[in-house]
């Protein structure tokens, strides 16, 4: 588990978040989070995503939810896609002990989020380079680790890094204390030639590769 999670910060890719979770294997994992048991297409990479005919948006409709996953460690994981459903379950995903790990790159707009749930609660979550807000059941819960590692205040009101520091270099900082603490790893192969099953897990995306 040498690859951790830092190198997501400087991730220029089109997926929308990667989904980790402790306690379930990856099909588990798929289901919870909207896929059919046995639904998985046969192991794709991530450019042939762009293949499976997503709409990311629809008027007054769900757009089209893709995942990919495989398992890293004590984790399995899930690349999301498009409008994927991660981020409206995190509660379930979470629930009978399991532990889910969210991270959101940022999209048009920073910045990057972390999240965390455990046994159906959430827990905590955050925006890098906004840690001083921080919300869930268990706020503080990585306080200690944020003020170690010279990102916040050990009171947590403040954030110490210069505001004219580059961005990227501040999710880095931040993305090594949550990759300590909990354990985390992906290998950038999971983003390049790696081939993981996929599965629609909301919409109507096709799921059969294009020409």
């Amino acid at each position: 588990m040498s690859d951790g999670i830092v190198w997501l910060a400087d991730l220029d890719g089109w997926m929308s978040s990667v989904v980790f979770a402790r306690g379930i294997g990856p099909e588990e994992l798929a289901v919870r989070m909207g896929g059919e048991p046995g639904g998985a297409t046969e192991p794709i990479t991530d450019a042939e995503v762009r293949r499976l005919g997503i709409t990311r948006w629809r008027p007054a409709a769900d757009g089209d939810g893709v995942i990919r996953v495989g398992r890293s460690g004590d984790w399995s994981f899930a690349v999301e896609y498009g409008d994927s459903t991660g981020g409206d379950l995190l509660e379930e995903l979470s629930r009978d002990g399991t532990e889910v790990v969210r991270y959101v790159p940022p999209q048009e707009h920073p910045p990057a989020r972390v999240a965390y749930a455990r046994d159906g609660v959430f827990r905590c979550g955050f925006g890098l380079r906004e840690e001083m807000w921080r919300r869930g059941a268990e706020p503080d819960l990585l306080l200690p680790e944020l003020a170690a590692a010279g990102v916040l205040s050990p009171d947590g009101r403040t954030y110490l890094p210069a505001e004219d520091e580059d961005h990227r270099t501040g999710y880095r900082r931040s993305l090594g204390v949550v990759e300590r603490w909990f354990g985390l790893s992906l290998s950038p192969a999971v983003l390049g030639d790696a081939r993981l099953p996929a599965y629609a897990v909301r919409g109507t995306p096709r799921m059969t590769l294009s020409p």
